[in-house]
């Protein structure tokens, strides 16, 4: 049973012609694979289908072996997916570190207790406690990019999708990055036009070809 499957997914922005033209995929669990092609050609879209951000004009999303259709048939799928943005700002919006780690568990119903026991044990695993009660807003990119992750991690996701990971990032924070994402047992879907990072993430990939997706 695949993960995420996608099968014949058509999606077209208002008076555009389609970026996805039967574009299929699927991932399986614990299983990296990457996302390529050039700017524009629908990998970040594909994301937000999959999460139900986006509905295809036509195609079956199939995520942890059931159709997805509706809004309501996302909130699992939301629970259970996780999706660090291309823009951190996008992602960070409480005012400490902690409370924005903290927002999803409590979001599922965690107490209080439990969402600060996991912030705790996120930010230790992640080797980042010292940005615990930091000010969002003056982390620096790296440090947003790191937290962003970590508020994902504190929802227990079985999939992440990273969208751009490594933007923004310096070669250390990058390295940072790499480390954390190697030891995580998640299945990956990776978008990012850094190859080097690919390789070491996920070298398997599905290029865009034309609004269709040909295995690499």
């Amino acid at each position: 049973m695949a993960m995420i499957e996608l099968r014949d997914i058509q999606f077209s922005y208002p008076d555009h012609t389609p970026i996805l033209n039967g574009a299929s995929m699927h991932l399986d669990h614990g299983q990296k694979l990457s996302l390529t092609g050039p700017n524009g050609a629908g990998k970040s879209t594909l994301l937000r289908i999959i999460l139900g951000l986006q509905k295809p004009q036509k195609g079956d999303v199939r995520i942890f072996d059931q159709s997805r259709t509706k809004e309501a048939d996302f909130h699992d799928v939301r629970r259970r997916v996780g999706l660090v943005f291309q823009d951190p700002d996008d992602q960070l919006f409480c005012p400490t570190v902690a409370e924005d780690i903290a927002f999803g568990p409590l979001n599922l119903g965690r107490t209080t207790d439990e969402a600060i026991e996991i912030v705790d044990r996120v930010l230790e695993d992640l080797d980042l406690l010292h940005l615990r009660n930091r000010i969002t807003h003056k982390l620096s990119g790296g440090e947003k990019r790191l937290i962003t992750l970590a508020t994902v991690l504190a929802m227990e996701p079985e999939v992440l999708l990273l969208d751009e990971p490594t933007n923004a990032l310096d070669a250390k924070n990058e390295g940072r990055l790499l480390e954390i994402l190697s030891g995580l047992p998640q299945a990956i879907l990776l978008v990012s036009h850094n190859p080097a990072f690919r390789a070491k993430i996920a070298p398997c990939a599905f290029h865009f070809e034309d609004g269709q997706l040909v295995a690499r």
